[in-house]
C-alpha cells in the first residue's frame, strides 16, 4: 500500500495527465479550424498518449492496492493565435509536467517508497522526449517564419505521426 502523501500526489498526477489530454484536444481543434490537419493530428495523438500516461498511474495505484480518486478536470486554455504560439504553450506545459514528475520522484524518495520511485523513472525519461519533441517543432516553425510552403510541408510531416499505445513496459 502507498502512504497518503504519495497517494495524493499520484491522484493529482492522474488529473494532470487527463487535463493534458484536454489541452491537446483543444489545440487539435484549433488546428482543425485553421486547416492545419497535420498539426491537428500531432496534437490529437499527443492527447491519446496523455490518457495512456494517466491510465498507467491509475493501474499502478490499483496494483498497489491504493484508492484512486478521480477529480474534476479543469477546462483547458483555448486562446490560440498561431502554430508557433501553440507549440510554445506545448513546451511550457511539458516543462510544467516535468516539474510535477520531479516532485513525485522527490516525494517518493522522501517517503521511502522505492517502488514508486522506480515506477516514476519511466515518466522522467518520457518527459525528456516530450520536451524535445515540442522544442524541435518550435525550432522548425521559427526557422521557416511565415513561409506558407514550408508550413505546408511541416503540416504534411506532422500528419504522419501515428498513435502507439504507451505502456509502462
Amino acid at each position: 500500500m502507498i502512504n497518503n502523501k504519495v497517494k495524493e500526489i499520484l491522484n493529482e498526477q492522474i488529473n494532470k495527465e487527463f487535463y493534458s489530454a484536454y489541452l491537446y484536444l483543444a489545440m487539435s481543434a484549433y488546428f482543425d479550424d485553421i486547416g492545419l490537419y497535420g498539426f491537428a493530428n500531432w496534437t490529437r495523438v499527443q492527447a491519446k498518449e496523455e490518457v495512456d500516461h494517466g491510465m498507467i498511474i491509475f493501474d499502478y495505484m490499483n496494483d498497489r492496492d491504493t484508492h484512486v480518486e478521480l477529480k474534476q478536470i479543469d477546462a483547458p486554455d483555448t486562446d490560440f493565435t498561431s502554430p508557433v504560439q501553440v507549440f510554445e504553450k506545448v513546451l511550457e506545459h511539458e516543462r510544467y509536467v516535468t516539474s510535477l514528475i520531479d516532485s513525485i520522484a522527490n516525494l517518493s524518495l522522501d517517503e521511502c517508497d522505492l517502488a514508486t520511485r522506480n515506477f516514476i523513472n519511466w515518466y522522467l525519461k518520457e518527459q525528456v522526449e516530450e520536451e524535445k519533441n515540442a522544442s524541435d517543432v518550435i525550432t522548425k516553425l521559427k526557422l521557416f517564419g511565415d513561409e506558407k510552403a514550408s508550413l505546408f510541408l511541416m503540416d504534411e510531416e506532422l500528419a504522419k505521426r501515428e498513435y502507439k499505445k504507451h505502456d509502462y513496459n
